[in-house]
């Protein structure tokens, strides 16, 4: 969603001087986007002010309300469409819907940090567009996902915004939960239900492993600035996870080990023979080449590959490589030979971290 008049709107965060026109044009963009009408239209002028911003009030005290009437209004909504469902089960879902992680991604979603309205924020400015980038290249099915995908930590900025929104809703209709509900729904879509939650990661991995009777190990190391975790059962890397954030990390490294065991759970933990589905190695051959070709026509930075693991006497080994390209990792299947290992690694790279 694109606010009109856009050159209006740069002036005013240029110049910080507060342009009538341009603040109607962004108020009257999120009533369509909401399908509603506000009767106090300061009090979504302030949901869409940030605290650098000398102009007006803050949404800071919406915020605030804002994130317990949105918990408040998933409450309802749970308890009533599902009565059989366990207090538990309901404390999951409020909590998947109303993360800052979920909340996030619908204000990328519908480009809403484009209209806060703030003065002199690059390094904040930064750091959501390095999120968006990071959100936009996430597989679609964790558009969603309650506990993140990116390799980053969600900026709470863009979760502030949502929930200032759903404050100023809730009081200009003379705090009708229902209203607010049937408007603010609109924005929050897909909304996290039984049938779609996705239980921590972490966790699903440990259960997972328990039920085997096996141990899930965390190794965790530092490459610069960012976090690299693998996921070690039996002495076997399955999975592999980066992020700037050591908590996003451990989340990518035990998420990419579930997608790994979801058609291998068999072989993998009652000692069968690893091997993850794909094309046959001569048309592996050629990924590590078009990894490299994408990378220079993006402009990312160039693949980087490591051997993880190694296994076998030496006239019999086999190796496990990763690749990573600037936060974002991925690793291959055990081969015979480095290269062939780093092959199967970048072919992981293009189909499972969807990086093009």
């Amino acid at each position: 969603m694109k606010p009109a008049n856009g050159s209006n709107r740069r002036q005013d965060k240029q110049q910080n001087i507060p342009l009538a026109y341009s603040f109607t044009s962004i108020i009257s963009s999120v009533e369509r986007l909401l399908n509603y009408s506000f009767r106090n239209r300061t009090l979504l002028q302030e949901a869409l002010t940030h605290r650098s911003s000398s102009s007006s009030c803050s949404y800071q005290r919406l915020e605030f309300f804002g994130d317990a009437v949105l918990g408040l209004a998933f409450s309802k909504y749970f308890f009533l469409t599902d009565p059989d469902l366990p207090p538990g089960s309901l404390t999951d879902l409020r909590a998947a819907n109303i993360s800052t992680e979920k909340l996030a991604r619908v204000a990328v979603r519908h480009d809403l940090y484009s209209l806060l309205r703030r003065d002199n924020t690059p390094d904040l400015d930064k750091l959501v567009s390095k999120f968006t980038e990071e959100v936009m290249r996430e597989p679609k099915e964790l558009g969603g996902h309650p506990y993140g995908g990116s390799t980053m930590k969600a900026p709470k900025v863009l979760a502030d915004i949502v929930e200032a929104i759903a404050a100023a809703v809730y009081m200009d209709c003379n705090f009708d939960l229902e209203k607010l509900w049937k408007v603010i729904r609109v924005i929050l879509e897909p909304i996290v239900t039984v049938e779609t939650l996705d239980q921590q990661p972490v966790t699903m991995l440990n259960e997972l492993c328990q039920k085997h009777k096996k141990k899930a190990v965390f190794n965790k190391y530092r490459n610069g600035k960012l976090n690299i975790v693998k996921v070690v059962v039996d002495e076997q890397v399955l999975g592999i996870g980066s992020s700037e954030q050591k908590k996003i990390a451990k989340l990518n490294a035990a998420r990419a080990a579930l997608q790994r065991l979801e058609t291998e759970e068999l072989a993998l933990l009652t000692g069968g023979k690893v091997s993850v589905a794909g094309p046959e190695l001569g048309e592996q051959k050629v990924w590590k080449d078009r990894l490299n070709v994408l990378c220079r026509k993006m402009g990312f930075p160039n693949p980087v590959y490591e051997i993880e693991d190694e296994q076998g006497p030496d006239h019999a080994k086999k190796f496990m490589c990763s690749v990573s390209i600037g936060t974002i990792a991925a690793m291959g299947d055990r081969k015979s030979k480095v290269k062939d290992a780093q092959n199967s690694a970048a072919f992981t790279m293009f189909f499972v971290q969807s990086v093009q």
